[in-house]
């Protein structure tokens, strides 16, 4: 999708399993599939099953080993839709820049996949309140020898930095000063983290989130996640918060799980959730980061 001016990385494609999978059971969902029309709520309510659609992206929405879903995303969502009184969520695995699509398609009723608020997006679909919030981060060398916090430390140091395909972070970067020349792009996370240990760049850049889990996965890789900063462009701080995704006129849905999402957000079971996928307090959105403003922005 378009990168738009606050727009962070639109996720890293991970090199896992890619295919169909069920929160917390065996049951496959084609990927075609469509849901049926009418109102989206009511009839998820009926059937007390509804269908989400995720990118295979850690920690925010991928399939596991088994087969199953899990990640951030669809584990508050799976505990939202619950209380809404439907209990059974299955789940979808397409390319990210296809899940809006896939979604005003009706593959499925809702994007669990930590999917960035943007201007962009916000006329494409239907956001849920912000669900988290996140710095951006580097990966470096354990001991970080050249001593790099920010990108603008990259562009002083004239370091390689590595960032991913269809992300913005190379936007952050060449705005910092980082030349086009010292930038790569790679397609998935086991590359950057690759590019890092063997020395091809000295650092790489995507949300502090995905990059202590990524060092947490691989605590043998001889590498360190620097302190979580807020980039800038044009000289104001680039707002990063993810949220779910409805379609235009699933409205009344929308607004039932926003009520479940503040619920789980204020009574500390959101971050019982999400900490296992390395989430923690800071995450939580602050009260005046609005969706409305974010799509605004």
């Amino acid at each position: 999708m378009a990168q738009g001016t606050w727009t962070r990385r639109d996720f890293f494609r991970r090199s896992a399993v890619v295919g169909v999978a069920a929160i917390g059971g065996p049951v496959l969902l084609s990927a075609c599939q469509s849901t049926g029309s009418g109102d989206t709520l009511t009839a998820a309510k009926n059937a007390k099953t509804i269908k989400i659609g995720i990118a295979n992206e850690a920690p925010y929405g991928y399939a596991d080993s088994s087969g199953n879903t899990t990640g951030e995303a669809p584990e508050v969502a799976r505990a939202a839709f619950k209380a809404i009184g439907i209990d059974n969520v299955q789940a979808s695995v397409v390319p990210f820049d296809q899940l809006i699509p896939a979604l005003n398609a009706k593959q499925f009723d809702v994007v669990a996949a930590g999917m960035n608020i943007t201007p962009t997006r916000c006329k494409a679909a239907l956001f849920s309140d912000p669900d988290y919030s996140a710095l951006t981060a580097l990966l470096v060398p354990k001991g970080n020898p050249q001593g790099v916090q920010t990108l603008q430390d990259v562009a002083a140091k004239k370091v390689k930095l590595a960032v991913l395909s269809a992300a913005v972070e190379k936007g952050y970067a060449t705005g910092a000063g980082v030349s086009d020349g010292d930038i790569e792009t790679l397609d998935t996370q086991d590359n950057m983290l690759r590019a890092v240990t063997t020395g091809r760049v000295y650092a790489a850049a995507l949300t502090d989130i995905s990059l202590k889990y990524l060092a947490k996965q691989n605590p043998d890789a001889g590498v360190e996640v620097t302190p979580g900063f807020t980039p800038t462009d044009n000289g104001q701080p680039v707002v990063s918060a993810g949220g779910f995704v409805f379609r235009q006129d699933d409205t009344s849905l929308r607004d039932a799980f926003n009520q479940q999402l503040q619920t789980l957000h204020s009574s500390g079971q959101w971050l019982q959730i999400a900490a296992p996928f390395g989430f923690d307090q800071s995450n939580l959105p602050k009260p005046d980061l609005t969706t409305a403003k974010l799509c605004a922005a």
